[in-house]
């Protein structure tokens, strides 16, 4: 996330885009995403910024009042974009330092977050990109699920082969963008 963020940055303040697309695959906590399925993150989170309190318990940047949780480029504690791709399903995504692998971390995740993917930086090129006023897409490919690890379960090269064929029609088409969701 902070390679990300920084290469983002200088790129963003250098120069200017139409369009950063943001690539690559995630982990899927939600079952009904197929592997190889190629999806849109639309809203993102960052997981655990912020402090552990004396009694264990996790306080947020929000918690300890560091931004507000409607503070740009937030809305209600979360990261939005509203520029979409006509043709792939949305989905929640949430931005890790680790990816989850124990059932207790995945059951907590689920209980205070309930993302679709987990991906390690997402959360960085939504952020960079609505600072910067630029449209942007995140397009996945769900290579694994998130469970306890079982590293045989994962279809990395499936992931890859259908975001790759995904990426070049859409180079080709144009990407079909829906702008703020609204057709215009």
């Amino acid at each position: 996330m902070v390679a990300t963020a920084f290469q983002l940055g200088k790129y963003l303040a250098n120069r200017q885009f139409d369009l950063v697309v943001n690539a690559g695959i995630a982990g899927a906590f939600q079952p009904s995403l197929a592997i190889g399925e190629v999806v849109q993150i639309n809203c993102e989170t960052f997981y655990e910024l912020g402090a552990e309190d004396k009694d264990g318990s996790f306080l947020s940047i929000f918690d300890l009042s560091l931004i507000g949780k409607d503070d740009f480029p937030f809305i209600n504690k979360k990261l939005i974009n509203l520029t979409e791709n006509a043709h792939l399903p949305k989905v929640t995504g949430l931005t890790v330092q680790k990816v989850h692998g124990s059932i207790e971390s995945i059951s907590k995740i689920l209980v205070t977050s309930n993302p679709d993917v987990e991906s390690m930086e997402g959360a960085a090129v939504f952020y960079s990109c609505l600072l910067s006023d630029v449209r942007f897409l995140q397009i996945r490919a769900i290579s694994n699920y998130v469970e306890p690890r079982n590293r045989k379960n994962w279809d990395i090269p499936k992931a890859i082969l259908h975001l790759n064929n995904f990426l070049i029609t859409s180079f080709k088409e144009g990407f079909n963008i829906i702008e703020d969701g609204t057709g215009s």
